[in-house]
């Protein structure tokens, strides 16, 4: 047993040293013995025995001795990683010998997985769990912010700094370029809809954080299998807290924090801005009509868009059971306002949990029920825009009688530049778009869920389960601006748009599940199959046009209504085989069926197989006490993708009706048109086949724990859009199967626990992942001279792109001309290198363009650590993101010095960075825009302090202070280096928020 113990003792050094000398306060008497293990009876060295109440305390030696000097009537607490803690009275003792039992929680840890759970160390696939401890502490107002960084191989990006914005979520990388990479999350049991909904930035923002017990991700195929035609891009299984037998117990949990823009869009001030102008007309040749045009203001438009976000959230939860059936009731309440005026969401949930148990435990029941009613305003995102660009010399009101007294651009034609007519393609005041514009929308969700497990009592070994789930998700929102807003003056009337939309998930499933221990060949085995339908309905409709009055109503003269549904049936399978507790197999099977596609391509095979050893187990590792599990896996399958976006059903002819103005006259009337749609008949499932490799290692009882993980995933059939020939279909691009991606990649994931004392515990954990992806395939037969497709919209012109999807390259690879410099290193402005060598117009052929880096980061690093010295707790956790590309899209489209002055008549400021390359006009293709963004984010830091015994007894809790996106280190040039799909058009600031949370139970 010594060699399990040797480090503790190492890593208790210093702690003697203190202890010990701490330890001479004691006037008390010597109190020795010894610890062994209740497992073999062994001495159990490094070992912390510990006075209760304070930090004076030995650690046990090589032979499991100790001896401490202690006062009178205390208590000692003996404690080590992974057993049980004894508390022990001294007495009138002066030796006491203690038997410390293995903690079989600890060891046995659980971890949920498809129709079923399974022990940690049998699990045969690539899974991660983040529970509650390990949860980011913060200003968290959605599920995703939990685990951000905390699993290797997830990638979690926010969408900007709006109250309750979305993120995109990728589990090793993207295995798609047309359909869904997201991945499917399952929520109690139920697979929610992936696709988002009207009038929500994020759908998962309906699930109150507070609730989440453990996060689940499944990642390679060998895991998700079981979900089938879902689970190409990975599996997030979320399980809500429930109740347990015992004392009732009352908690709060509430935080008040505030938000503040961590960074600004850099732009010229006022004086710098009519410096800059008088410049331009005195040696640049700009005209002297832009000088007419400064006003005498210096007006921040920014901060005058800008807020400090005061945000709370209240969460409130009763626990126990009555007589014998445990149950949680939470409620809870957020205001999370944005750093945008007027930008919020307010959020009430609820969430029951009933878990009764009938029959000695032979009849399991579990009923849930979650909701949440989500009232949002958007404001007027446009405002952000329109700050960065207004004039800073203009104020923001000049006393106008047209326009609410807020500054507006004016024609020149009008003749008065303060109520004149307003000049359209101007900016338009961010101020007045702020307080003219109504932009919200409410939203209710409800997740219902009710399983039953009932064990056979003829057949002890069998289990049969019916889960029954029902999600409804309905949103309501309305956008208008008021008359008085300069953007409205041309269609006052078309300013006002509503929708509404209705989603319904309906699931059922029925399944077995036998366990049997096979004595005789020292085996075990754990069968589950089953069936599973599920039901989608979705309806809503869109006005969008100006409204008329009928009969006292308000209804909009062009409302789109829209009605679809699609069903998944499938039966599935799963065989868990071990041998000897050191051989485990595991085979799945799910045969999917989609109405999604035609009749001959409806259903679709998905089998995984996995592998796993535990070498520990060997004979010539047994008697190895260090090592606590070492554990090879090695995994193959099968998954499939059904999510093409908002086409329910591209295997059918479809036809669009046609707008006003494509109606054709037949003599006095107008008859809309019809117009036929692209379709494929024959279009069927991506496939996506994943290899790995992993190994799961433990030491020392858990203090040091980690895993590794190779793996490789190829996609075939991709859901893809390809240009066709004209005539063969009703459009020059069509939907269908064509082409394969390969992702590859590098897991790896650390634990180490340094310290672990009674009151002073040290905890660090981090994660590693390599990724590399690679388009194999675009062309349904190899074609080498296929140029490949653009991609990668930005903002500036029409159809503008700058990446390229082509064989051989990263997907979304980016696409752009080398710029040249001059002496200076200073960019040439229209030069480039001539690629093809055939001279002339460069940057006019397409040919003379590079492939160059991608958005994807090749790295990804998460860390974190967590320290407790008695009642203090300390905490950060941060991620690295190293060669990821991001494209300036900000720079090459607003900093050019043609920007400043229209000769429609109004001026408009301009980023400073126009002093890096002195541009006149865009040069949207220049690789000068591309840099790489590495980073490192410190997401959050937190201090916090626990209390036992406030006021009564009864009362225990914790306060903690948190900052939140607390520092970014970068060489990056724009606003954040963390940029979804590396284009960079974001003018929204992320907030840093500083929060004050508390937490009481009762």
């Amino acid at each position: 047993m010594k060699q399990k113990y040797l480090l503790s003792i190492l890593m208790s050094a210093s702690f003697l040293l203190i202890t010990s000398l701490g330890s001479l306060y004691a006037q008390g008497r010597t109190v020795s013995g010894k610890v062994v293990d209740g497992e073999d009876n062994s001495a159990m060295p490094g070992v912390n025995v510990i006075v209760k109440g304070t930090s004076e305390g030995t650690v046990t030696d090589f032979d499991g001795n100790y001896s401490l000097n202690v006062p009178e009537n205390t208590t000692l607490v003996f404690s080590f990683v992974g057993y049980q803690t004894e508390e022990i009275e001294v007495g009138n003792r002066s030796v006491i010998d203690v038997t410390l039992m293995p903690d079989i929680q600890a060891l046995q840890e659980i971890v949920v997985i498809g129709y079923g759970e399974v022990k940690k160390e049998d699990a045969t696939g690539a899974v991660t769990s983040v529970s509650t401890e390990d949860f980011n502490k913060g200003a968290i107002a959605t599920p995703q912010e939990l685990i951000m960084g905390k699993a290797p191989g997830v990638v979690i990006t926010t969408q900007g700094g709006a109250a309750g914005t979305g993120s995109t979520i990728r589990i090793r990388g993207g295995s798609s370029l047309r359909a869904s990479n997201d991945p499917l999350f399952v929520v109690d049991g139920i697979p929610l809809e992936s696709s988002g909904i009207s009038g929500m930035a994020n759908p998962l923002s309906t699930i109150n954080p507070n609730d989440i017990e453990t996060f689940t991700v499944l990642k390679d195929a060998s895991a998700t299998a079981i979900y089938g035609s879902r689970a190409s891009n990975g599996v997030i299984i979320i399980t809500t807290k429930q109740g347990s037998k015992g004392k009732m117990t009352l908690s709060y949990n509430g935080n008040v924090s505030v938000g503040v823009p961590a960074n600004y869009m850099d732009v010229h001030n006022g004086d710098e801005y009519r410096t800059l102008i008088q410049d331009r007309v005195d040696n640049h040749g700009l005209t002297n009509q832009a000088l007419d045009l400064l006003g005498e203001a210096d007006t921040d438009w920014q901060k005058e868009i800008y807020q400090n976000a005061i945000s709370t959230d209240h969460n409130v939860s009763l626990s126990g059971a009555v007589k014998d059936i445990p149950y949680r009731v939470s409620l809870g309440y957020t205001n999370q306002n944005g750093i945008l005026k007027y930008n919020n969401m307010e959020r009430t949930s609820f969430n029951v949990n009933v878990t009764p148990s009938l029959f000695n435990d032979d009849l399991r029941i579990n009923i849930n029920a979650k909701g949440s009613f989500i009232g949002n305003n958007f404001s007027n995102p446009d405002a952000i825009g329109a700050a960065v660009q207004f004039d800073p010399t203009q104020p923001v009101s000049n006393g106008n009688t047209r326009y609410g007294g807020y500054t507006a651009w004016t024609e020149l034609t009008s003749g008065d530049p303060i109520n004149g007519v307003p000049n359209n393609i101007a900016t338009h005041n961010p101020v007045a778009q702020l307080e003219y514009r109504t932009n919200t929308s409410d939203a209710q969700r409800y997740i219902l869920g009710g399983k039953i497990d009932y064990t056979l009592p003829f057949l002890r070994d069998m289990t049969v389960t019916l889960n029954l789930g029902y999600d409804y998700f309905s949103t309501d929102g309305y956008d208008a601006s008021d008359t008085l807003g300069s953007w409205t003056y041309r269609e006052p009337q078309n300013q006002v748009k509503s929708y509404n939309q209705t989603k319904e998930n309906e699931l059922l499933d029925f399944y077995l599940n036998y366990k049997k221990d096979i004595d005789a060949i020292d085996s075990k085995i754990d069968i589950t199959g089953g069936y599973s339908y599920q039901h989608f309905y979705n309806e809503g409709d869109n006005a969008n046009r100006p409204w008329v009055q009928t009969d006292g109503e308000y209804v909009g003269s062009d409302t789109t209504v829209y009605k679809n549904e699609y069903y998944l049936i499938s039966f599935f399978g799963r065989l868990n085989y071990t041998f000897k507790d050191r051989y485990l197999i595991t085979a799945t099977l799910r045969n999917d069926g989609s109405s999604r596609f035609a009749k001959d391509n409806r259903w679709g095979l998905f089998p995984a197989f996995a592998f796993a050893w535990k070498i520990n187990e060997e004979s010539f590792l047994r008697n190895v006490d260090a090592i606590d599990e070492l554990k090879l896996r090695a995994g193959w399958g099968q998954t499939g993708q059904q999510d093409i976006g908002d086409t329910y059903y591209p295997y059918i002819p479809t036809y669009t009706i046609s707008q006003q103005g494509a109606f054709y006259q037949f003599g006095n009337s107008f008859t809309p048109t019809l117009r036929p749609d692209p379709y494929d008949a024959g279009i069927q499932w991506e496939t996506t086949t994943t290899q790995n490799i992993g190994l799961d290692i433990s030491l020392l009882s858990g203090r040091v724990s980690g895993s590794v993980d190779l793996y490789k995933r190829v996609t075939d059939d991709l859901l893809n859009e390809i240009p066709i020939a004209a005539g063969i279909n009703f459009s020059n691009f069509l939907t269908t199967n064509v082409g394969s991606l390969e992702n590859k990649g590098v897991e790896i994931g650390l634990s180490i626990v340094p310290i672990s004392k009674v009151d002073f515990t040290w905890e660090i954990s981090g994660n590693l992942t390599y990724n590399q992806n690679e388009i194999t395939k675009l062309t349904l037969v190899d074609d080498p001279s296929y140029p490949g497709y653009t991609t990668g919209d930005i903002a500036g012109g029409v159809g503008n792109t700058v990446q390229i999807n082509q064989v051989g390259y990263p997907a979304n690879t980016f696409y752009l001309f080398s710029q040249v410099y001059n002496q200076d290193g200073m960019p040439i402005e229209g030069l480039y290198v001539d690629k093809t060598g055939e001279g002339g117009n460069v940057s006019g052929n397409d040919l003379n363009k590079y492939y160059l880096q991608n958005p994807a980061p090749d790295y990804l690093i998460g860390i974190s650590s967590r320290l407790n010295y008695k009642n203090i707790d300390f905490s950060f956790s941060g991620r690295i993101n190293l060669d990821n590309y991001v494209y300036n899209n900000n720079a090459s489209n607003m900093a050019l010095y043609q920007n400043l002055y229209n000769q429609s008549g109004y001026t408009a400021n301009i980023l400073t960075d126009v002093e890096k390359t002195q541009f006149m006009t865009a040069q949207y293709w220049s690789d000068f825009y591309l840099e790489n963004a590495s980073f490192f984010r410190m997401d959050y830091i937190t201090l916090g302090y626990s209390f036992d015994k406030l006021f009564t007894e009864k009362l225990n809790g914790r306060i903690a202070l948190t900052v939140q996106n607390a520092f970014v280190i970068t060489n990056y040039t724009g606003l954040d280096p963390e940029v979804d799909g590396g284009i960079d058009n974001n003018i929204y600031p992320r907030p840093r928020t500083y929060m004050l949370g508390v937490n009481l139970n009762f």
